[in-house]
């Protein structure tokens, strides 16, 4: 029923691309794409359930990496492991030459977040992580995408490199940007990613920027009774730093949020603790706010110390960009979402999703499997962060979302995780994959489409020289 609507759809779409030259779109590539990402429906399936039950952290991603990577050598694609000195990041590359376009996936779970298909909170395994940012469907569908174009090339319709990246622990350091640090992206000519969310949609809103840190404050110990003078509190100076911190709240732009977590303050009331550590994140829409409030973090932090008596040690873990988002490429991914058309859902999944709702205290108003409306970039990010920010710095980057959840249900948590192991979940995969694979077709295809996206992007980056956050040395892999 989708590609009945294909041509009098792409007609109306290709209006949207008025920035770009007129073109000549070969609808019959697209279709054949988007057929063969449903003939990979079944594995598509399979794949994204057990990934959804190995429900593994970052950098602990092995079985699903292995699984991601053995079914791209499976379908023919020459498959690099161990990328930028992580054990579970891959490359899966096809074809030779110019264009190269490259395709994202990730497949990293988040602690603590277990939760069976079920609507109300119910753990598969007590403590156990879970998809809550629906990875489990990201990393698949962009696979199945890019064995969906692999064939076109294959058939010789297409001509270039095709690119998949497996990018692990983007809910933790950011796989992605060490990857740009090994030069990994520096032959790409576009990016394309997509993310689960509650709405389908190009996305003209981006990520906020942030910065991830440690701060350890070193003291020195006594008995709390006996002689505590002789003490030097390291918890006294996380108290100090916290409470600097929060009086700083009042005098930082709308747009920023900090947020923290005490990981250590001492083991016993009657010791004065001589250690303590504090894990902490700073976020503004843009890059150089986070610079700015993290300036006068660190300068907390010496306060807090000094007034303490201690001494303190502050460590970078990572930092995340704001996205870099191209007009072009929003009118691009929306041409095809139009094109595709909404997703359809059954009257189970819309009570599956309206139960989740009432136990989450929202509206039960189901599931929007609509495309919405193409909307301007908006200055200011709403919140949430993403090593894909970095990636659109290096290389122009196509964005945007399906709809895997319940309408303003809670990310990063249980609700998610329910949707993203059932057929609510896959219906958006399916959708994302397809979306995918027009797209990239049409990169592969329309050299005047990749010099616009080329050209913004070289205007946006004019005078600006990207950095990484994440410091020297390699990855932390996790023993």
């Amino acid at each position: 029923m989708l590609l009945r609507r294909a041509i009098a759809a792409l007609a109306a779409a290709a209006l949207c691309l008025s920035s770009h030259p007129a073109r000549a779109v070969d609808v019959e590539k697209k279709k054949a794409a988007v057929a063969a990402v449903e003939r990979q429906r079944a594995e598509m399936t399979r794949m994204s359930d057990a990934i959804w039950q190995y429900a593994e952290t970052a950098l602990r991603e092995t079985r699903s990496a292995k699984l991601l990577a053995d079914y791209a050598e499976q379908q023919g694609f020459k498959v690099e492991r161990g990328a930028a000195g992580m054990p579970t990041a891959f490359t899966a590359s096809y074809g030779a030459g110019r264009p190269v376009i490259a395709i994202l996936g990730e497949y990293d779970a988040l602690p603590g977040i277990s939760q069976k298909v079920a609507t109300s909170k119910e753990a598969l395994v007590e403590g156990a992580p879970g998809h809550g940012c629906g990875h489990n469907l990201f990393g698949v569908a962009s696979l199945a995408a890019a064995v969906a174009v692999k064939e076109q090339m294959t058939a010789g319709k297409l001509k270039g490199t095709l690119r998949y990246y497996g990018t692990p622990a983007e809910e933790s350091i950011g796989g992605k940007i060490y990857m740009i640090r090994e030069g990994l992206f520096k032959d790409v000519d576009v990016v394309l990613a997509w993310h689960p969310d509650d709405e389908t949609r190009a996305d003209n809103e981006g990520f906020q920027a942030n910065i991830q840190f440690f701060v350890e404050f070193q003291g020195k110990t006594a008995h709390a009774a006996a002689d505590p003078w002789n003490g030097r509190s390291a918890a006294d100076a996380m108290e100090l730093f916290t409470h600097g911190v929060n009086m700083m709240r009042e005098h930082v732009k709308p747009t920023v949020r900090m947020h923290y977590v005490m990981q250590r303050a001492g083991d016993v009331p009657n010791v004065v603790p001589d250690y303590a550590r504090i894990w902490m994140w700073i976020r503004d829409s843009k890059r150089a706010g986070v610079d700015e409030v993290f300036a006068r973090v660190q300068d907390a932090a010496k306060g807090a110390a000094l007034m303490a008596g201690v001494t303190h040690k502050l460590s970078v873990q990572t930092g995340y960009s704001d996205e870099n988002i191209l007009e072009g490429s929003l009118k691009l991914v929306h041409a095809n979402l139009a094109w595709l058309g909404a997703i359809e859902y059954t009257e189970q999944e819309q009570e599956f999703a309206k139960a989740i709702q009432r136990s989450t205290g929202k509206e039960p108003v189901g599931l929007d499997g609509r495309i919405q409306p193409l909307k301007p970039i908006a200055p200011d990010p709403p919140g949430g962060s993403s090593d894909v920010g970095d990636v659109s710095w290096v290389a122009p980057m196509v964005h945007f979302y399906a709809t895997t959840g319940a309408k303003d249900a809670p990310w990063h948590a249980w609700p998610t995780v329910a949707t993203g192991g059932m057929s609510i979940g896959h219906k958006g995969m399916m959708l994302a994959a397809k979306t995918l694979a027009a797209t990239a077709v049409d990169l592969f295809e329309d050299a005047a489409t990749r010099d616009a996206l080329r050209a913004e992007f070289n205007q946006k980056t004019k005078g600006y020289t990207y950095k990484w956050y994440v410091p020297d040395g390699p990855p932390p892999i996790p023993k």
